[in-house]
């Protein structure tokens, strides 16, 4: 792990393998940020990819990445040459072709890109065969995303979920933003006792209402007239949307349907930003944008790599107007991306630490390095307690 901050001069601080026998500037740097992090007044958490890498099962790695997608929709393409007698390969060169790309292309986003605005303006023929292609390849995508199984484990998230959302009830509560697909949260948030509120109702009608996000949960007992809030609580956001996401085109409600066929999606292509401010995902970035502009509050990135200008865009605009608002990011190769003939919006926050802004910090370290480091300023609840009880005796009966 390293960290750079006006701390250490807006140096790189390596953090040594011997750090535990001794004292370590680096890991001292990042004890210090993280601990301000989980005591700030307003705590957000911006996620992406790099927070579901870290989930196995049987010893692999369970969430694909881009390539992995992109091999994927190969795979699938290939398969439907070989039901069809087709020559291996005549369907990926024709969406290739058909979306004006490089057959060796490795950029996935750019491809689904191109391919979606070709549907647009080729001949009607020439366009359904292409959008029958893009049917294909996004029902690939649905697929790998959706790679929990019953039996997957989430340690990592499930300790995150202890550091960062367990809250005292003199602070707000905090505030879980995610480009991922996945129910990695939600899993972890239900095996370790946490509740979730992410905007649809309590009860048997699953609709989406951004109200929800205004609501919280008290702890009251039978006979007493105080009521407590309950330490164990956060609000979710997913801003591309769910795997448990549907769409009622007829109401144009969105509800939560598990196993859905046709989830609700922002698909990678370069159009993301303008479908992030239709219903529902603006209700999102409304919720991000505002709270980026909120006094005395810390935004820990974690997994997420400032290549959606949709959502880095505000988050620049926060730093740069909100002089009480703190921005630790984390991320493995953010030393190289931050560099000058890397990512903009990470060389812009790291040009102001080298100007002295005391505000920010960038971490290269995994989800899963970073998380033990986090402090647990709250004790462990009563309901953490007897969830993880009930989980030993379920474990002892299978």
């Amino acid at each position: 792990m390293k960290i750079k901050s006006s701390h250490g001069g807006g140096n790189w601080l390596s953090v040594s393998a011997a750090a535990d026998d001794g004292p370590d500037a680096g890991l001292a740097d990042i004890r210090r940020v993280l601990s301000a992090a989980v005591r700030a007044q307003n705590l957000i958490v911006l996620t992406g990819l790099g927070t579901s890498l870290c989930v196995t099962e049987n010893g692999a790695r369970a969430a694909p990445t881009m390539a992995q997608l992109l091999d994927g929709l190969k795979a699938a393409f290939a398969e439907i040459d070989k039901a069809k007698n087709a020559e291996a390969g005549t369907r990926w060169k024709t969406f290739a072709s058909l979306a004006n790309v490089a057959e060796d292309t490795q950029d996935l986003e750019h491809l689904m890109s191109r391919a979606t605005l070709a549907v647009e303006f080729l001949q009607k023929d020439t366009a359904a065969a292409l959008k029958e292609l893009l049917t294909v390849a996004e029902s690939v995508i649905r697929q790998k995303v959706d790679f929990l199984k019953g039996s997957t484990l989430l340690p990592v998230h499930e300790a995150f979920l202890r550091r960062v959302a367990r809250r005292s009830a003199r602070r707000a509560r905090t505030k879980i933003f995610t480009t991922n697909y996945d129910l990695c949260f939600e899993r972890a948030a239900r095996l370790t006792g946490f509740v979730v509120v992410d905007g649809f109702a309590f009860g048997s009608d699953d609709v989406f209402d951004p109200a929800q996000f205004t609501y919280d949960v008290v702890r009251r007992s039978v006979g007493e007239e105080k009521s407590d809030f309950i330490e164990n609580l956060f609000h979710l956001y997913k801003l591309h949307g769910s795997i448990d996401w549907e769409l009622n085109e007829k109401s144009g409600h969105v509800s939560r349907r598990p196993g859905s066929v046709s989830p609700l999606l922002i698909y990678p292509r370069s159009n993301k930003y303008e479908m992030a401010f239709s219903q529902p995902y603006i209700e999102m970035m409304g919720a991000l944008q505002g709270g980026l502009r909120a006094s005395n509050t810390t935004l820990l990135v974690i997994g997420f790599g400032f290549n959606d200008k949709h959502i880095a865009e505000p988050i620049l605009a926060a730093i740069r107007a909100n002089l009480s608002l703190n921005v630790i990011v984390v991320n493995p190769d953010i030393e190289e991306a931050s560099g000058a003939d890397g990512n903009a919006y990470l060389a812009a926050i790291s040009s102001l630490i080298d100007g002295g802004d005391a505000r920010l910090a960038l971490i290269a370290a995994k989800f899963e390095e970073v998380v033990p480091v986090v402090p647990d300023v709250i004790a462990e609840t009563e309901l953490e307690r007897h969830a993880e009880r009930v989980r030993a005796i379920g474990n002892l009966n299978g």
